[in-house]
């Protein structure tokens, strides 16, 4: 990392979820075709999917110790802080030896120290805000960042109007041909092609009460003679397999994971998920009839705020976490036979579809690095 400057080079911090880091690579390829010569260096926290998923894409990492505060008083805190005071130190030795030209962050636990420190050194900062309701740490760094990426209109509210960019958020396909995917999707995950299909996402972690609530409803889906797609998380996944081989239904496909998103999104007549902005924006251009459940463990309740950016415009439905056990499974066989609201909600989610985002973000990198 040290010598003769030959190139420019750039830091991209941050991670934590597949919704703060499928954007970032999608930024630093974005980068790289730009600007095939751009040498990049990703930091995240140390133990997190970064540190696996950056490698695999191609690009260097190097890990901080950082973690998050845990609500409420706890003696965790302590150690909390402890790790922080560790990560910007870090996070300064890093800097010191890649010499960045310009650092982007896009949220997660690491992006909070590199940009602090980069700041501080008078080094050009860019923030990728992707939720509709802005964290306290990207506000405090807004006021020295040089330019702010965003992925809602009205954000003036919370960062200076002057360096704000509407760019929308980067997602991991275009998501253009998926009506021509539909017979090899079903097909794909061996679906009847005349029975509807629901598909069930919890992000890249999965979610607790979408399982339980899925768990609970498969009675209710078979009935209704609806197939589903349902994507656990890893962590869920033997439990929820064991409850669709109890129940003995042919109709519900169950994984940890779904590495052919877009067959899934082509197979799908509705689609249940969390809220996080990433996943949000790629919704919009999925353009399918959408259930938002709010992750209610996200800090500042950006999940919440992200849905109602959507509901507010008739572009979703929400059904609170707290209201899912009783009213998710409910919800979603409404839906499926109500044609001409899923026609709405198509069309309305289908007007808030950004598209070419890491190309916009990646051209306003370069912006400040040759300012």
């Amino acid at each position: 990392m040290s010598g003769e400057r030959a190139n420019i080079r750039i830091i991209i911090s941050g991670g934590g979820t597949g919704g703060h880091l499928f954007p970032a690579i999608a930024i630093a390829n974005a980068l790289k075709r730009l600007k095939p010569e751009a040498e990049i260096l990703f930091v995240g926290a140390t133990g997190r999917m970064e540190m696996q998923k950056v490698p695999e894409a191609g690009y260097e990492i190097a890990g901080l110790p950082v973690a998050g505060f845990v609500r409420g008083m706890s003696l965790k805190n302590v150690s909390v802080v402890g790790k922080l005071f560790h990560s910007m130190l870090k996070a300064r030795k890093i800097i010191r030896r890649y010499k960045p030209d310009v650092v982007v962050g896009v949220g997660g636990y690491a992006s909070g120290p590199v940009l602090k420190q980069a700041q501080r050194m008078n080094i050009p900062t860019l923030i990728q805000e992707q939720n509709s309701y802005a964290g306290v740490t990207n506000k405090l760094l807004a006021q020295k960042a040089g330019k702010i990426c965003v992925a809602y209109e009205g954000m003036e509210k919370y960062f200076p109007k002057n360096k704000i960019v509407l760019t929308g958020n980067p997602v991991r396909l275009a998501f253009d041909n998926l009506g021509s995917l539909r017979a090899e999707a079903l097909e794909h995950f061996k679906l009847d092609s005349s029975l509807p299909v629901i598909l069930v996402l919890g992000g890249s972690l999965g979610a607790g009460t979408i399982n339980s609530s899925v768990g609970g409803g498969i009675g209710p889906v078979e009935e209704a003679g609806a197939q589903m797609i349902w994507q656990t998380g890893n962590h869920y996944y033997d439990r929820m397999r064991e409850l669709t081989e109890a129940a003995a239904t042919n109709n519900i496909r169950v994984t940890g994971f779904i590495s052919r998103m877009d067959m899934a999104y082509a197979a799908a007549d509705i689609i249940i998920s969390r809220a996080g902005a990433a996943t949000i924006s790629e919704l919009a251009l999925v353009g399918k009839p959408v259930i938002l459940v709010p992750s209610p463990n996200v800090a500042e309740d950006h999940q919440t705020h992200n849905a109602m950016a959507l509901v507010n415009r008739e572009a979703a439905v929400l059904v609170t976490d707290a209201a899912a056990p009783a009213e998710l499974i409910t919800t979603a066989l409404a839906l499926l036979k109500d044609g001409a609201r899923r026609e709405k909600l198509s069309g309305n989610i289908r007007k808030l579809a950004i598209r070419d985002a890491a190309d916009v973000i990646a051209t306003e990198v370069l912006k400040l690095v040759s300012r």
